[in-house]
This record gives structure tokens, C-alpha cells and sequence, in this order.
């Protein structure tokens, strides 16, 4: 494995019924299962997390790439939506949406924006050919 710039730390005792928290104490939550899992949501589930991770990794990307382009994207917003879909066997896979609002940038230059900014995010690249990624940019799907 490469020198790695930064390392998150993270614990969880109890699975999606548990508690997990970071090994800097920035963050601590109750996880539980969601009510259509049959759980009581009483508190944090995997899924959340993982699209609240990949919005902002995002967000940052857009922003990174559109400067490097002479454009400003750091007024993006992005609801990202991370779904658990029953597979064969019992199996779940994940399915994500990205539905991104730029405002300072439109058209085809805001599509070719995200399309850039999805090559290099790295929650984009950790997913690509793993499982499904939509992007929507502006209303528009790509």
C-alpha cells in the first residue's frame, strides 16, 4: 500500500445495532437499523453515512476541478441518495444518486463539470464498475 496522505480511524461495536465512533472523538453515534429494514431508526445507518462521505468528497471534487478550469463550483449542492437493494442469495448491493445543483454554472459546461469531476473523486472511482452511480446535474440526468 502507498504512503497515505490521511488515514480515518473509526470503531463500531454491535453491527447496525451498535455504536461507532472516530478514534479523534469528532464523531459518535448510535447506529441502528432503518424502520424499512425493520429497526427501530432510532438512530444512524451505514447508507446515511455513506452518501453524507460521498456528497461532500464530491462537492470538494467539483470545486477542485472547476478552479483548475477557470470556473467557480464551490456553490454546489448535492443530495446524494444511497439505496440497499435485495439481490440473489440473500445479497445486497448499493445503488447511489447524485443529484447536483450548481448555480454559478450551466448546460453542457456544468454536465462536462460533473462528468470531469466524477473521474476523479475518489468515492467515484472506489464505486466505478461496482455499482450503479446516476448523476443529475441541474435537473438534468447525465
Amino acid at each position: 500500500m502507498s504512503t497515505a496522505l490521511y488515514t480515518a480511524q473509526a470503531h463500531v461495536a454491535g453491527g447496525r445495532n451498535g455504536h461507532g465512533r472516530t478514534s479523534d472523538g469528532q464523531l459518535e453515534l448510535t447506529l441502528r437499523q432503518p424502520k424499512e429494514l425493520g429497526g427501530d431508526g432510532a438512530g444512524a445507518n451505514p447508507e446515511q453515512l455513506f452518501a453524507i462521505g460521498y456528497a461532500a468528497c464530491f462537492a470538494t471534487t467539483l470545486a477542485l476541478v472547476g478552479q483548475r478550469g477557470g470556473l467557480t463550483a464551490d456553490d454546489a449542492g448535492i443530495d446524494a441518495s444511497v439505496s440497499l437493494i435485495p439481490g440473489d442469495g440473500g445479497r445486497f448491493t448499493l445503488a447511489v444518486e447524485l443529484r447536483i445543483s450548481l448555480p454559478s454554472v450551466t448546460g453542457q459546461q456544468a454536465a462536462d463539470l460533473v462528468a470531469a469531476a466524477h473521474q476523479v473523486c475518489p468515492y467515484s472511482g472506489a464505486t466505478r464498475g461496482n455499482i450503479e452511480v446516476a448523476l443529475v446535474v441541474n435537473g438534468t440526468r447525465l
